[in-house]
């Protein structure tokens, strides 16, 4: 873990968008190798070789060890041990009173056999179908369980709830097949987490469609897609110079669910350093993927960089930042912007980047009604790649239950040299942290699928394309495509007109004119940086009676 160092400074004052939401950039100094290495921890597998894995290993992305963390004063400590009866209050009640003692560390000690796995001998440990939990039941669902090793060492305890009686889900070496026999060790060694499984694409059929393993990381899919983006139970110091606490998932209690039900219900315990916290998960997939998700954060030291409901992502290059990467390929990413639906009631597209040096946004505002990392492209051909099918790969947004007060939705890019590294990170920060000896509960429910799940009667931004200007290298081409809405609805002869904002430097040559091959309408600029190194800037379609479009922000740095 990088020693602890200045923070990042802000880059310039904050500006005031011209309704009630007010980002904040700020951007690291000094370069950001270091602090990509705080986020990533020490994974960086090849995602082409994820593909030509197992299904279980396409969960590889963006896991990271749960010994990631600022050190501990203890290890090998076992939870406090859940009784036979189980109620909706039991991991709440092992949560607090974790909370009120000091985090010791679960063991992550190996036999010799299998302390230094390859990714190659890891993932030729499979595990086998029919050993699945609930496998034979008549079920819904099933569960699979990885084991340890590779990078995830850490023991994650695994209980199954039944008939309101939890008991231990045993460990047995005889649940999965070896590529190499030598791997088979007669130790409990326990599991690091879990698959399930349901016929989420064909009747009868059961795939893999949602995974829990490493840290707090889980990801999901919807019917026909394939992994990107991942989620997590809880961010502590995201991008900040002085690393990174990554949370642990170290518990799950299964529920088994009734025969006929398509939902299936998980518990499970956060535990850091900083904070333990209670999690009960309702999980129904399908065409869209939904988890309700109840959480208790109880902090054990005073938490200032605190995100709720994070998402984490990779964004490679598309066309409007495809000026350092030389690649065949139009994109690469699993997100392609960060979408926020405010308190107030704006609806805001923020197109992500690969940045030069690490860049922080901060959202204010209060009680939001939903935000997400979305892949707003759908075809083969705004990608292009066989492989990775990036057209497929789901978005994820988030719908707050309840008030959730003051805050803002932050977003943190770090620079990546390639596909590998999830460099991109959104998630809620709370106005005034977490403190010690509170309860802190936060329900929200995410949807894992094509697009958010209520439509809007605004029109959307499809693509932004930026490049030079032939006749003047200082300044800086744009076209935003405008589609979808109320568009389609308006009489051929409507007047649009684009509302422009630059917080620095001068926006020229402004042009609306319709886009016939997205049945929709493409505005163009020109933006003179001027002396500025750095300018946020916004824009919307708007016709005589007002703003048709969301709300498109852009943050230009020299």
């Amino acid at each position: 873990m990088p020693a602890r160092g200045t923070r990042l400074p802000l880059l310039g004052p904050c500006f005031h968008l011209q309704n009630d939401i007010e980002p904040v950039e700020r951007r690291g100094v000094g370069g950001s190798s270091r602090l990509r290495f705080t986020h990533r921890g020490n994974l960086f597998l090849r995602r082409r070789d994820l593909v030509t894995g197992t299904a279980a290993l396409s969960a590889l992305g963006s896991p990271l060890l749960g010994g990631l963390v600022r050190p501990a004063a203890a290890a090998d400590a076992p939870l406090p041990p859940p009784t036979g009866a189980f109620t909706e209050d039991t991991v709440r009640q092992i949560a607090r009173q974790m909370a009120r003692s000091g985090y010791r560390a679960p063991r992550q000690d190996l036999p010799t056999q299998v302390d230094k796995l390859t990714f190659d001998q890891y993932r030729s440990i499979t595990y086998r179908a029919d050993r699945a939990l609930w496998h034979g039941d008549n079920l819904f669902f099933d569960v699979e369980f990885f084991p340890r090793g590779f990078l995830y060492r850490p023991r994650i305890d695994i209980y199954e709830v039944r008939d309101g009686q939890s008991a231990p889900v045993a460990y047995n070496p005889d649940l999965f097949e070896y590529g190499d026999q030598q791997l088979r060790v007669t130790d409990d060694l326990g599991f690091a987490g879990l698959r399930l499984r349901a016929p989420i694409n064909a009747p009868g059929q059961m795939e893999e469609f949602c995974v829990f393993l490493g840290a707090s990381y889980f990801r999901a899919v919807a019917k026909g897609q394939n992994y990107g983006l991942s989620a997590r139970g809880f961010a502590d110091g995201t991008g900040d110079p002085r690393g990174e606490e990554f949370a642990l998932f170290r518990a799950f209690w299964l529920e088994k669910p009734q025969p006929g039900v398509a939902s299936v219900v998980i518990h499970a315990l956060l535990d850091s350093p900083s904070v333990t916290g209670a999690f009960r998960f309702t999980i129904r997939p399908g065409d869209m993927t939904v988890f309700d998700v109840q959480s208790y954060l109880y902090p054990r030291t005073t938490i200032s960089e605190s995100g709720v409901a994070p998402l984490t992502g990779m964004f490679y290059f598309d066309r409007n930042d495809h000026s350092r990467v030389d690649d065949w390929r139009p994109a690469a990413h699993d997100s392609e912007g960060l979408q926020i639906w405010t308190g107030g009631g704006q609806q805001l597209w923020r197109p992500l980047v690969n940045p030069v040096d690490v860049r922080f946004s901060a959202f204010s505002d209060t009680a939001p009604r939903g935000f997400g990392l979305m892949q707003r492209k759908r075809s083969f051909h705004d990608f292009e790649d066989l492989a990775l099918n990036y057209e497929k790969r789901p978005s994820l947004w988030i719908e707050p239950i309840g008030d959730w007060g003051p805050g803002s939705v932050d977003l943190v890019e770090i620079p990546t040299p390639n596909e590998v590294n999830d460099n991109i990170v959104s998630f809620w920060r709370p106005k005034d942290g977490l403190r010690p000896g509170q309860e802190y509960p936060f329900t929200y429910r995410m949807f894992w699928g094509w697009d958010t799940p209520e439509p809007t009667p605004l029109a959307r931004i499809g693509a932004t394309y930026v490049g030079s200007v032939t006749d003047d290298k200082a300044a800086r081409f744009f076209a935003i495509d405008f589609s979808g809405g109320s568009l389609a609805s308006k009489p051929a002869d409507t007047h649009f007109h684009l509302i422009p904002h630059a917080s620095a430097g001068t926006i020229r040559n402004v042009v609306v004119e319709p886009n016939p091959s997205i049945q929709g309408w493409r505005s163009t600029f020109e933006f003179v940086p001027g002396d500025a190194k750095a300018a946020d800037l916004q824009c919307v379609l708007a016709d005589d009676s007002g703003p048709v479009s969301e709300q498109w922000v852009y943050r230009w740095n020299a």
